[in-house]
């Protein structure tokens, strides 16, 4: 967290490739490359945009200092002309990104660099490690939340990341996704999110007996009393325990605006109706009922499936890892080059999957709603100068099987440009929302899928395909590629 440089954030073959432009091509050829994903994480129907801000810290400050040169150095690789070339090195390109919070779907680039080949080749690794992780957590969260159905989550996963920076950034990432607050107290510093946390179960067995320990714990934090009553035994201790104090603290007249109880093991359903019945005959009906043990999207949906009372949800291990899924899968493809008269000539990857088989050209992409509900259509990845008239019919084809087709009649659908400029000859003109600003963002994003398509299992499939003069120039340069 106190290296700001990221810049040997990189794999070597990067290092290497850069390397060999310096020595066999003109330093200064732009190229144009695109991060994409293939499949949603999580068997989902969509994936959520995040990682943007640290992509644009990284970019501010790549630049090559002493000591990651004389370490260059040291590996025997690298000749001094090209590591003397290194120690001005400055990012100096242009770059499109969708913002983080945005709903997106397989194959559409989510960045876009334009930029001399070196750099282009160089910012590959970190741009995939920052959005492959945040984009992944951020989906996962947003899961979550979709399974309690307007609950609060709260992001309790640091002491399981794999390390502090994911902690950190997943928590930032599980924000975006929807959480109402993290344990992780740097992440809330960092990005000025909510933070909260009660007592574990060390705090109880630390206390003669659990009454003493929940006394204790409510006249230190009486606005904010939430205790955990499993320690013992949930039904015959803990939660009898929890209304004396509870009792207690209304007879001292003192106002319970935050209190309730935390359930972190056993079987949360049939506990949770249990002490719903011993709260509510006590007189304590608004007393919340959290939870935590191991959950994710799957248990959570089940556990409102058998009427479990539970208000509140802390999520770790399965957030914070995306346990179910730990890679996002993004990659970073080649797909044009400026040739000598300043346009761009498209290139393509080929594979025996056709799903792999890249798209070329400089591209962007428009989504399109329905007019009267609001609701996505359909994504179109597009020529990068291509406009649409909303009054005119518009024709949409699947890009991997180009016989699916659909007629939108004009009038009937609106569109809206994903990508933003974010750099701009190597200086940002684009400014981050705050993390709880960009929360909000993914939220309304939310609201513009169907329900079918953000179902757990089996979800709805929005289409993404392409235009047709962008369809005319793949299938060109497929057919130029097979006779070869």
């Amino acid at each position: 967290m106190d290296r700001q440089n990221l810049t040997l954030l990189t794999d070597l073959y990067e290092l290497t490739m850069m390397q060999g432009y310096f020595k066999n091509k003109d330093k200064n050829e732009t190229v144009i490359f695109d991060a994409f994903y293939r499949a949603n994480p999580n068997g989902g129907g969509y994936a959520i945009a995040a990682g943007l801000e640290q992509v644009i810290n990284y970019i501010k400050n790549l630049r090559f200092a002493e000591e990651d040169i004389a370490y260059l150095a040291s590996l025997g690789i690298f000749d001094s002309e090209f590591l003397d070339y290194l120690q001005d090195f400055r990012f100096t390109g242009d770059i499109y990104a969708i913002p983080e919070g945005t709903v997106i779907f397989p194959r559409e680039p989510f960045v876009k660099v334009i930029a001399p080949i070196m750099q282009a080749q160089l910012v590959e690794t970190a741009i995939l490690t920052i959005i492959n992780h945040q984009s992944l957590i951020a989906t996962k969260a947003s899961r979550v939340c979709f399974a309690a159905q307007g609950d609060g989550i709260m992001e309790f996963g640091l002491r399981r990341a794999q390390g502090p920076d994911a902690g950190i950034y997943g928590a930032r990432a599980a924000m975006i996704g929807g959480c109402v607050a993290t344990s992780n107290v740097l992440a809330g510093q960092l990005f000025d999110v909510p933070v909260k946390g009660t007592h574990a179960h060390s705090w109880i067995m630390s206390f003669p007996d659990e009454y003493t320990a929940f006394k204790t714990y409510a006249d230190i934090y009486p606005n904010a009393c939430i205790l955990l009553v499993d320690t013992y035994d949930t039904l015959k201790s803990g939660v009898p325990n929890a209304i004396r104090v509870f009792k207690e603290m209304r007879e001292a007249g003192i106002p319970l605006t935050s209190y309730g109880i935390r359930l972190d093991s056993g079987d949360l359903a049939y506990l949770s109706k249990k002490a719903r019945k011993m709260l509510d005959a006590a007189g304590f009906p608004d007393a919340v009922i959290s939870a935590s043990n191991d959950l994710d999207e799957y248990l959570i949906d089940s556990l409102k499936v058998q009427g479990a009372t539970i208000t509140s949800w802390g999520v770790g291990t399965n957030l914070i890892t995306s346990k179910d899924c730990p890679s996002f899968g993004g990659v970073y493809k080649l797909a044009a080059v400026k040739d000598a008269d300043g346009s761009f000539i498209p290139k393509i990857k080929l594979s025996e999957n056709s799903e792999k088989v890249t798209n070329p050209g400089n591209k962007t992409i428009y989504r399109i709603y329905e007019k009267d509900t609001g609701k996505i259509k359909a994504d179109l990845i597009c020529l990068a100068d291509e406009h649409f008239d909303t009054s005119e019919p518009m024709k949409l084809f699947d890009q991997v099987e180009p016989w699916k087709k659909t007629k939108l009649e004009g009038g009937t659908y609106t569109l809206r440009e994903l990508m933003v400029p974010v750099f701009q000859n190597g200086e940002c003109c684009y400014t981050s929302p705050k993390v709880m600003e960009i929360r909000d963002i993914c939220q309304k994003e939310l609201n513009t899928l169907w329900d079918e398509t953000r179902r757990l299992v089996n979800p709805h499939k929005v289409y993404v395909d392409l235009s047709q003069k962008l369809y005319d120039i793949k299938i060109k340069l497929l057919d130029e590629m097979s006779e070869k």
